[in-house]
This record gives C-alpha cells, structure tokens and sequence, in this order.
C-alpha cells in the first residue's frame, strides 16, 4: 500500500498492511539518523515510513519550521514575535503585545500580505500527493495565537476580562489560510490546533474553553468540512473533559495522546470516543521511549495498536512529542519494527533512496 491509501484505510476502518506512521524528530535525531542511514537530513521522515506529508503555513512555521544551528541565534517573524534558539528548540523572547492597551490590540495588523508566500510551504508535500496523505497544518488557531502574541498571563486574563477580539482576529487568520489551502493544494485533511492544557489540566475551565475558543475553532474546522476534508487537531496534555466538544464541532483525528495525563488513558479514549475518532500519537518520548529497554518499547508500542487500533483502523502510530536524540538507536528500531517496519527494510529504503539520488 502507499502512505495514501495505508492513511485512507486507518480513517475508514479498513485493514491496513502495517500500521500507518507519522513520527517526528528533534533536529539533533534527525542529523543522526541521517548520518547512521547515509542521507539528506530532509529525506529522514520518508525513509522512516511517514505516510503523511505535512507542512506549517500559519506560525508554526516560525517556531518550527525555521531552524538555527547554535543556542542564542533568534529572529522576528511576519507577527513580530521574537524566537531564540534555546537547546532543542525555538523560544519566543519577544511577545509583540504583551504591553499593549486595547487601543494598540485593535489596531495590530496580522501578517495577511505574508500569506501567499506561507502557503508556499505546501509545495514540496503536494509534490508527493500520489503515494502521500497529505496535510495543511493551519496552526496555532485560536489561544495558542493569543498568547504568542500577548503572553501566557495576559492571553489567560483575556479570556476572562477582554472582549474576545484577538481571539476572534487569530480565527479569522487560520479561517483565511485554510480556504486558500483548501482551495489551492489537493489536501487529504486540514491540521488546525492549540495547546489549551498542562499534563495536569486544562489551562482554562472548560466553560470557559466553550465560550471563547470553540466558536472559533468550530470556524476553523467548518473549512475543512466544506471541503470534505477529515480535520485534525493538536493539544498537547490533558484535554479529555473538550473531547465531546470537539468531535462535536467536526474534529476526526487528535493528537498528540499524552497517555500519562489524566484521562488520556488508550483504553478510555478507544472505549468513549473511538467510534468518532482516530487517535495519532501516544509513544511516550519522555521516558519509555529514551528510557526504556528495546523490548519496554515494544511492550507499550503493542499495547497502542492493539488499543488504539482495536477495531482494526483508527490509529495513526505517531510520538507524543518529538523523538529527543537521546533515545538510543535500539529504542527507535524497536518502535518501527512492532509497527512492521523492520530495521533491515528501513535500511533497504536508505539505500534505494541513495540509488535515486546518486549518493
């Protein structure tokens, strides 16, 4: 089977020949799979079995899509926000609205002129639309947006004392890039999302999560529907008690599935949500995955199909988080050989990938 039609099948319940797989890596374990496999840093993801192609075109992209070589390099992106690389990744050291009054909020303009060439980042995954599942990733949508540009403090207290304007602006932008990636791009679903949770709890009361994030998000997600598009959604943590809010508003697939966080246990998830669901996620990247034996990993990769998977479709094998780069070797092959994906092939793939380019 293709990526395509291995990802089609997951969705609808259908067999598939291995489990599907969309795995993704810190810079570091990327370099060094590249290096232990003898290929491009870009060509890791493929030759690791990803069935998905994906890329970022709203901030996203900023935050991950831009990557600096050495601790302290930074720079400014379309939304005025300010990154620094600090150890794996990017932080933000700038927050453009943090000091804002209301007068300066409304009148802050989003990078619309910037969204042709955001969308831009699509090309090289729709190159790969025949034997790929390919996605648009329109994220941050909503909260997320606001507190990259308000700050973690101010975005919580704009929840509870503001009008709810930005929010609404942050929706309108991912609304209008969705359109025009649904539109432009020959998409297999819509990627939209926010992190609204610690590994504890949510950031914010549900109640308050309905009232003013959901309408928004609800917008997000009607684009991909009106396209016929399955629409997936990102949060990291504990996130269970929104679940039915967002199966309600036309979300087919979550991640990341932190299964340490209360109430994201696979058996709970498959058993209250799984007829409405797929799951993509739940490898533990801090601890079983760096930490634990070849066969601990085997044991909890086993245990995520057979949940997750049990009624023969609707998982998506996928980390938690990224793969840190002092996960040991063993620990990797181990993770994609119980996914059928054994080291042997994962090699022969290296080397036809060598013969195609001429390395």
């Amino acid at each position: 089977m293709t990526g395509k039609e291995r990802v089609k099948a997951a969705l609808q319940r259908q067999p598939t020949d291995r489990i599907p797989i969309f795995m993704w890596f810190q810079p570091q374990t990327t370099r060094h799979l590249a290096e232990l496999l003898d290929i491009e840093p870009a060509a890791v993801a493929e030759v690791m079995g990803n069935d998905v192609k994906q890329a970022w075109v709203n901030n996203n992209y900023a935050m991950e899509g831009i990557v600096h070589e050495q601790d302290g390099e930074r720079h400014r992106d379309s939304w005025g926000i300010v990154w620094e690389k600090q150890g794996a990744f990017n932080q933000i050291i700038h927050y453009p609205l943090i000091d804002a009054d209301p007068e300066e909020i409304a009148a802050y303009r989003f990078p619309t002129a910037k969204q042709d060439s955001l969308l831009q980042n699509m090309i090289p995954a729709v190159a790969a639309s025949k034997t790929h599942f390919i996605g648009c990733d329109v994220s941050p949508c909503v909260f997320e947006m606001s507190f990259r540009l308000r700050g973690m403090e101010n975005a919580l207290l704009d929840l509870l004392t503001a009008s709810g304007e930005l929010l609404a602006r942050c929706g309108d932008f991912s609304v209008d890039l969705a359109e025009k990636a649904c539109a432009r791009f020959p998409l297999d679903w819509l990627w939209t999302g926010d992190d609204v949770a610690s590994q504890q709890a949510m950031m914010m009361s549900p109640a308050v999560w309905r009232q003013a994030i959901k309408p928004h998000l609800a917008r997000v997600a009607a684009v991909g529907k009106a396209h016929q598009l399955p629409v997936a959604y990102h949060s990291c943590g504990a996130i269970a008690e929104i679940i039915p809010d967002l199966i309600e508003i036309g979300i087919d697939v979550l991640n990341p599935i932190q299964t340490n966080c209360p109430g994201m246990e696979p058996e709970r998830l498959k058993r209250d949500f799984g007829r409405h669901l797929t799951f993509m996620g739940g490898v533990d990247t801090q601890d079983n995955l760096p930490n634990g034996t070849p066969q601990d990993v085997r044991r909890a990769t086993a245990h995520l199909i057979e949940t997750l998977g049990a009624d023969g479709g609707g998982y998506i094998l996928a980390a938690s988080h990224t793969i840190p780069p002092e996960t040991p070797d063993e620990n990797i092959f181990a993770l994609y050989d119980e996914a059928g994906l054994s080291r042997v092939e994962i090699f022969d793939r290296a080397a036809d990938w060598r013969r195609r380019h001429q390395r």
